[in-house]
């Protein structure tokens, strides 16, 4: 699914905010934590273990890039990154933007996790205890960290 990024956008329920020819970043709008992204390259690269070419040559800059740009933007003390690979059979790296009292956790969230099947079959997990924020929350987190991004060369 995330080979057609626009389809993968709506039934993922986020929007993207950051690109450039190699990589593409979205942001969530159904979340349990503001700026909650994804990382992902254009070209359909299936596990880490495939990574090659440009993109393995520029992960750690496009990383260090936009956490550094999700950190500021969500005034977060640290940026979890995740890399999960059996779900949806293209690479793509979860970060998640961490306060003081959100959702996030070492376990990765707080509370009783449970699975949700969205419509187009992929599963994400969610926390009972800490519901989703407000979707205006959510996109207000997506437009500060692609103003970051857009405002900040290199």
């Amino acid at each position: 699914m995330l080979c057609q990024p626009e389809e993968a956008d709506r039934a993922l329920s986020r929007v993207e905010v950051w690109a450039d020819g190699l990589w593409r970043l979205t942001t969530s709008l159904a979340t349990e934590v503001a700026g909650f992204s994804y990382l992902e390259p254009r070209r359909h690269i299936p596990h880490l273990t495939d990574l090659d070419g440009e993109e393995a040559m520029t992960l750690g800059p496009t990383l260090a890039k936009v956490g550094m740009a999700m950190k500021r933007a969500t005034d977060s003390t640290v940026i979890y990154i995740y890399v999960f690979g059996e779900g949806i059979a293209h690479l793509h790296f979860h970060l998640a933007p961490h306060r003081e009292g959100d959702a996030l956790n070492a376990q990765m969230i707080k509370g009783e996790v449970a699975e949700e099947t969205l419509p187009s079959g992929a599963v994400r997990s969610v926390s009972r205890s800490f519901p989703p924020i407000p979707e205006a929350e959510a996109h207000q987190a997506a437009v500060k960290i692609r103003r970051e991004l857009s405002t900040r060369a290199g």
